[in-house]
């Protein structure tokens, strides 16, 4: 029981991280139809922020608190870069969009190591942070939990943007249906970028996140971001709820089928499964009856 119980938790926690890694995609992807390959790496420079941060100041609680704001801002800033001077010349050619993001994401990791050396770096956790908490019998890490509240927070965030804020009306007109918004006087251009911005932060904030599960090199966002793009397409292109429940049902899964076999079978059995369901629903979980991106 104790050890079913660790696994369920396990899953929770995979599918936190998950789910942080994979909400700027939907935010990005859903409106504009850009495979970022670079989003990973904009969740390492948000890592490197934590590091440099902590660099600065010596209380570790208060320089994580500081990291997830400016990491927040740094992952920001290099996605409007990105899609100012790249992305926006290169809307509706996916294909295109893949190749450069890709070639930016190979130049990004290539910075890190010239700024801030081959090996790992790592980045202490807070006190408040140290040691488990008992549920159900079995202790679970308090950063783990951490995660998890960050990521539900996000989602909030994210969620409370879009439905009650005017950037969030203007990208869900901008999503539902651009001509139009673009007649009715908004300037999907200007939304495009502050999309990217917000999307782009979000994975700055992934990145301080990560920084709690151990090491960090300049090849971090790589170990992430086919998960990430794995959890948007069965979620639903676009649809930040089906994101949510995509990200938590695959780390469930690779948990359950990691209590049974080794990790790396588990990965391979639930691609499987991914292809399978998508061959059921190609569409993912949500239906896209609108563009809406709540």
């Amino acid at each position: 029981m104790d050890a079913l119980v660790s696994q369920l938790f396990a899953g929770l926690s995979l599918g936190s991280v998950l789910l942080l890694a994979a909400l700027g995609l939907a935010l990005t992807f859903g409106q504009m139809g850009v495979i970022n390959m670079a989003h990973g790496e904009f969740m390492m420079a948000g890592a490197y922020t934590a590091f440099v941060v902590q660099g600065v100041i010596a209380d570790a609680g208060v320089s994580l608190l500081v990291s997830l704001v400016i990491g927040f801002l740094v992952g920001g800033l290099l996605g409007l870069l990105l899609e100012v001077t790249l992305i926006s010349r290169m809307y509706k050619r996916p294909l295109d969009t893949l190749l450069v993001t890709f070639g930016v994401a190979l130049v990004l990791q290539q910075l890190a190591r010239d700024v801030f050396g081959a090996p790992n770096v790592d980045v202490r956790a807070p006190a408040w942070l140290s040691g488990a908490v008992d549920i159900l019998g079995v202790g679970i890490p308090k950063t783990r939990l951490f995660i998890l509240a960050l990521a539900l927070l996000c989602v909030l965030a994210l969620s409370l943007l879009l439905k009650l804020t005017p950037l969030g009306r203007r990208i869900r007109a901008t999503v539902q249906n651009r001509d139009l918004a673009e007649t009715s006087g908004i300037s999907t251009r200007a939304t495009d970028r502050l999309t990217f911005f917000v999307g782009s932060g979000v994975a700055g904030v992934a990145g301080v996140a990560l920084t709690l599960l151990g090491s960090i090199g300049p090849t971090l966002g790589t170990n992430y971001i086919v998960d990430a793009f794995l959890v948007v397409v069965v979620g639903g292109i676009g649809q930040l709820k089906g994101a949510v429940i995509a990200a938590f049902a695959l780390g469930l899964l690779q948990a359950g089928f990691e209590y049974s076999t080794t990790a790396s079978i588990a990965k391979v059995l639930l691609f499987v499964v991914i292809v399978a369901f998508l061959q059921v629903r190609p569409q993912g979980l949500v239906s896209v009856r609108t563009r809406s991106l709540a």
